[in-house]
């Protein structure tokens, strides 16, 4: 965390190098959305990744055999997480939000609820579910069908296909795409002249820009989580599916 002048970044990271997914950071998300949320010396969060990667993953570490097999508890506190993320980040942030994503990755979606989204020219943007052989319904999928509109949406999320930055910028998925030098520095400077409004104009502001992500998560993010832990389930098998595993990898999304 970095916090100047009410400005706080929030920079994902694992050992204060490129995050890789845990379920500790997983478990951990709804709740710092709640304390970034409830601090009233918070005025605008910047979200951002560490050094050329927003976000991987490890399969073999994270799903080491498949959820079917797993304990009541553990199934219920992985569903609970996954819901709670979504909704406290886009219902207990009452302030301005800036994504700065550092460069590919998946699970894109905090980026995607963000009010500004700045892409380095090398990120991407991508909904590995189906691939991964279960259903997208974590949250970026519905991003996706939000900002881009259904054909491109489903055309992307059945394909696994990534969507580089200058075409994320075309479809509408982002606001900006910037070399990776300049992303923070900018994030900074909107953040810079966001703050130089009253406080009134920026919370009722956030609320009007935001007001359509709330409407989606409370309308819609139940049903397709329900359908991701359903089809997760119901597949009694390891996901990501092993036997996809090399092709993703090829692809760099672990």
């Amino acid at each position: 965390m970095r916090r100047e002048n009410g400005i706080i970044e929030l920079r994902l990271h694992t050992d204060g190098g490129p995050y890789i997914h845990n379920w500790a950071a997983h478990n951990a998300w709804n709740r710092v959305w709640q304390d970034v949320g409830n601090d009233p010396d918070n005025h605008v969060l910047i979200l951002t990744g560490t050094g050329e990667t927003w976000f991987r993953g490890d399969p073999e570490e994270t799903w080491p055999r498949p959820i079917v097999d797993e304990e009541p508890d553990y199934i219920f506190q992985q569903t609970i997480d996954a819901w709670k993320l979504i909704e406290n980040f886009v219902n207990n942030l009452d302030i301005p939000t800036i994504a700065a994503v550092n460069g590919p990755g998946i699970h894109t979606e905090f980026a995607l609820l963000c009010d500004v989204t700045l892409a380095a020219e090398d990120a991407d943007f991508m909904d590995p579910h189906f691939m991964a052989g279960t259903a997208p319904g974590d949250g970026l999928s519905l991003a996706l069908q939000h900002l881009m509109g259904t054909k491109r949406a489903a055309y992307d999320i059945y394909s696994g296909r990534s969507i580089p930055a200058r075409k994320a910028l075309d479809y509408g998925l982002v606001s900006d795409v910037l070399p990776r030098e300049e992303l923070l520095p900018k994030a900074w400077a909107i953040a810079g002249e966001i703050m130089k409004r009253p406080r009134f104009a920026r919370w009722a502001t956030h609320n009007i820009v935001s007001r359509p992500w709330r409407k989606l998560v409370a309308e819609d993010f139940g049903f397709h989580f329900s359908q991701q832990m359903l089809a997760t389930v119901a597949a009694k098998r390891q996901v990501p599916d092993p036997d996809l595993v090399t092709e993703a990898r090829s692809r760099k999304v672990w």
